[in-house]
């Protein structure tokens, strides 16, 4: 119930966008979330929403229409994204959008050099700039605006609450927050986990988009898996080979990588074919160039760890292999599924493993067969793993309840945030008669309750 920024109006930048330069119709589940987000910029308060949306569903267009309505209102947006490469993507993606229109976007990263920095910093400061777009890099002390009424956070669980707390400095009132997370979470954990966020989905993929179908192959398949590709290529399309990285400084894993790598090669052999390779040991720039030429079509195939499962967008990439999928979760097979089937064509997933498979990972593996739906994995994961390790979870400060089963007590969980919405709506501070005893409670309890706001 903080106070919040008015955005009154919906103007020009929104009505132009939407009427002239909008590159496709919008789903119903896009038009539902952006009537959701409008309701609350318009309401007073600040907006703290948590919008979830399976990868390719469209939460980029929805958050650039609303940061169009802040423009329209005189304010400044910024849109934080935890990698460069997302970052530099959504600023392609965002900037191609608003190319005849009067909307100025800016990019800042670690990267940016000493003269772009100061003319970004100078034009966010006198107004110039409507749309900041970047990494950790935006929310720096330097970074000021003259009017910030807005931020849109992607892939939350990658900011901490202390570098998501730095955005109120900004102005004099907090702007207005969207969370963006491809990360399906169960609705019973995002309403404890995220309980001080509104929630909106977007729960259908835009028209004409192919389910990727998805495979199991075990080791004596490869050939079968390669000969494959060599077809996919044939047509003039793309793939991945993905290693799995448990820690990026194993010796293990890089070994694993670079023989994988190696064996590739051998089925791929130069010149007729042109291969990426991306891992988080190799300096920033080099895995850029890398990934560059696999995006610019230069490379039909990369090898990579899993640096690639947020955000990388290449819509000609129609194969996904996963090496070792059973050393994977079923939400980062699920995210790195994601990175195919985003163009016309139909896509496919191989998920290649040994052929000793423990209980769990064979229950992942066929969930993945079985369905492309998020929501529904998520709940497995849940059901599989339990609220304590679904990922992103530990460090949002998730309870271990003593008695309720998150997933058994589902009905509860709603009733029971239902009735503590209306309670803080009535009186926040709780200083009514009535609700004494559980302020009196909290008091007690002081030292370990642990007060973390979104913003």
């Amino acid at each position: 119930n903080s106070r919040g920024w008015m955005f009154e109006k919906v103007g020009d930048y929104f009505n132009g966008f939407y009427q002239h330069h909008l590159p496709f119709p919008l789903t119903n589940a896009q038009k539902r979330v952006l009537k959701e987000i409008r309701a609350d910029l318009g309401s007073g308060k600040q907006m703290n929403r948590l919008l979830q949306g399976d990868v390719g569903s469209g939460k980029t267009m929805v958050a650039l229409l609303s940061m169009l309505i802040a423009a329209d209102n005189g304010f400044q947006s910024v849109l934080m994204a935890p990698t460069e490469i997302l970052a530099q993507q959504h600023f392609n993606s965002i900037r191609a959008y608003l190319s005849d229109m009067p909307v100025e976007a800016a990019l800042l990263t670690g990267s940016t050099s000493g003269r772009d920095r100061k003319k970004i910093l100078n034009d966010c400061l006198e107004g110039h700039t409507h749309i900041l777009i970047g990494t950790h890099a935006v929310i720096e002390e330097k970074v000021q605006f003259k009017n910030l009424g807005y931020a849109v956070v992607d892939e939350q669980h990658k900011f901490g609450v202390a570098q998501r707390a730095l955005l109120w400095k900004k102005n004099s009132l907090p702007p207005h927050i969207l969370v963006m997370t491809a990360t399906p979470i169960p609705r019973t954990l995002a309403l404890t986990a995220y309980g001080d966020l509104d929630y909106s989905v977007i729960d259908e993929l835009p028209p004409g988009r192919k389910p990727v179908q998805t495979s199991h192959r075990t080791e004596e398949s490869r050939p079968q898996v390669m000969d494959f590709i060599r077809q996919q290529i044939a047509e003039g399309r793309q793939a991945y080979i993905i290693y799995p990285l448990i820690e990026e400084s194993s010796k293990l894993d890089y070994e694993n990588l670079m023989k994988g790598y190696e064996e590739v090669k051998s089925f791929f052999p130069e010149p007729k074919y042109w291969i990426s390779m991306v891992h988080g040991k190799q300096p920033a720039d080099q895995k850029e160039a890398n990934m560059q030429r696999f995006v610019h079509g230069d490379t039909q195939i990369m090898v990579s760890t899993t640096v690639i499962e947020v955000g990388v967008n290449v819509p000609n990439a129609s194969v996904m292999v996963i090496e070792s999928a059973e050393k994977f979760g079923l939400s980062q097979l699920h995210q790195l599924r994601g990175r195919v089937g985003r163009g016309a064509d139909q896509s496919y997933c191989i998920l290649l493993t040994g052929n000793k498979l423990g209980h769990d990972a064979r229950e992942r593996l066929k969930i993945m067969v079985s369905t492309n739906d998020g929501f529904k994995i998520a709940e497995k994961d849940l059901e599989l793993r339990g609220p304590g390790d679904v990922e992103g979870t530990r460090q949002s400060g998730m309870i271990q309840f003593k008695l309720a089963n998150i997933v058994q007590d589902k009905a509860m969980l709603e009733a029971a945030r239902n009735v503590v919405a209306d309670l803080l709506e009535k009186d926040a501070q709780l200083i009514l008669a009535e609700h004494l005893p559980i302020r009196q409670y909290l008091l007690e309890r002081k030292d370990k309750t642990r007060w973390a706001r979104i913003a």
